[in-house]
């Protein structure tokens, strides 16, 4: 079965847990990283069966580094948007997050040339609260979401909602990142610290597991950042946010290999937008939500 490959495109000073110690207006002088990690990644994709990918990227990074947005998609893989500036869709108005995808998606669509499609929210921040997010994603032509993560966490999560694949209005799909489904609960399967957290034969078992019993094509991301154990240490972190920002970004690297020998990969717009039958009907996420 062939399973959704993404990569968020931010860089470690954009992140949501560094944003009490690292102000907006102060991104502009720190030494950014993401060109040299995602043409690492970019190598790497490559190297491995030349497999293809899909690239939420921030409308921020695409005016700065145009350049970079174009090798992505000559390289053959999606683009897709991220938003502009990495503000959670929770704390943003309806007219605020509207001009946010709107204006990203017009930045990307310049930049490559490409018509853009997909949309995930910084730190998977759509829920029961802004709901309405679909209702300005599919105004503003975007054809699916990949903005809900169904577990409990501290910082984002909507463990009620649909595990995979739903129509969530007319137009718009949503492609939620993957769970195993364990004891009664979901459990996150798809990236990010978990994968860094736990061995990678866990990790894999339980994408297996997706496969092999759920039947499903699973949805896998890690940012840029992930790969680059040599990014400055932000001083006067606490505790927590530096054990999740920086545990094992030395073994990164390694396991995505390994994963890309593991299972196969493809773009989400390849395997769920050419692929109807992926999208199962839903009623769990069609309200307004206002």
């Amino acid at each position: 079965m062939r399973n959704a490959l993404t990569i968020d495109v931010e860089d470690y000073f954009q992140v949501s847990a560094l944003a009490p110690y690292i102000p907006r207006e102060h991104w502009d002088s720190h030494d950014c990283r993401v060109e040299r990690n995602v043409d690492r990644i970019l190598l790497i994709l490559d190297d491995h069966y030349s497999t293809k990918a899909t690239f939420f990227t921030l409308g921020w990074i695409a005016e700065r580094y145009p350049h970079l947005v174009r090798r992505i998609v000559d390289c053959g893989h999606e683009l897709a948007s991220h938003g502009y500036g990495h503000q959670r869709a929770s704390e943003l108005s309806e007219p605020a997050f509207r001009d946010d995808i709107e204006t990203a998606k017009k930045i990307l669509e310049d930049v490559s040339g490409r018509q853009i499609k997909g949309y995930r929210a910084p730190s998977f921040s759509i829920g029961k609260g802004n709901l309405w997010a679909f209702d300005c994603l599919e105004g503003a032509g975007y054809r699916y979401s990949s903005s809900i993560y169904p577990i409990h966490h501290d910082h984002y999560g909507m463990p009620d909602a649909p595990r995979f694949a739903h129509r969530v209005r007319d137009g718009l799909l949503e492609l939620p990142v993957t769970t195993a489904r364990l004891f009664a609960r979901n459990w996150p399967a798809s990236g990010g610290g978990y994968f860094r957290l736990m061995p990678y034969p866990m990790s894999r078992w339980l994408l297996r597991r997706v496969n092999r019993v759920d039947g499903q094509p699973a949805i896998f991301y890690f940012h840029p950042w992930e790969i680059d154990d040599g990014q400055p240490r932000i001083p006067g972190i606490n505790a927590k946010t530096r054990f999740r920002h920086y545990l094992n970004l030395h073994r990164t690297e390694g396991r995505i290999r390994c994963l890309l020998d593991d299972f196969v990969w493809g773009r989400m717009d390849e395997i769920f937008l050419a692929n109807p039958e992926h999208a199962v009907a839903s009623d769990s996420l069609t309200t307004k939500g206002r």
